[in-house]
């Protein structure tokens, strides 16, 4: 699903201050937090290991993708994921070259240049990770 990977041997809540800091230096912030472990227990009873949804947005390339398509919202933010595994917590960070592909190409041609810069920027991110 996405070439952005990293597992670190660190406990989910460091994995997770060190990601938030590596993105807000690369110009994203989260807006969203959705903690499925938690949300699965609380609803269906189910016990799973830690497992984070973050939305992180970059407001600039967000305004640059919402001039090239209104729509676009539906594709934002970013999510990044934090799951807790034998080996450590991999950090998985959605790949937006890969999420602009269920646009029309004409679309996707329009956002490329926003697609790589995110790419980019979020290779980064995981690079200091």
């Amino acid at each position: 699903m996405t070439d952005l990977r990293k597992t670190l041997k660190t406990s989910l809540a460091e994995a997770r201050a060190r990601l938030e800091t590596a993105l807000r230096e690369e110009g994203f912030g989260i807006l969203t937090e959705i903690d499925v472990a938690a949300t699965l227990k609380a609803r269906l009873g189910l016990e799973r290991p830690p497992y984070l949804i973050l939305g992180a947005c970059n407001p600039n390339l967000a305004a640059k993708a919402l001039e090239a398509e209104p729509d676009i919202g539906l594709l934002l933010p970013c999510n990044a994921v934090l799951k807790e595994g034998p080996e450590g917590v991999e950090v998985l960070l959605q790949d937006p070259r890969e999420m602009f592909r269920v646009l029309p190409t004409e679309t996707q041609e329009a956002l490329k240049p926003v697609a790589e810069e995110a790419r980019n920027r979020l290779e980064k991110a995981l690079a200091k990770l």
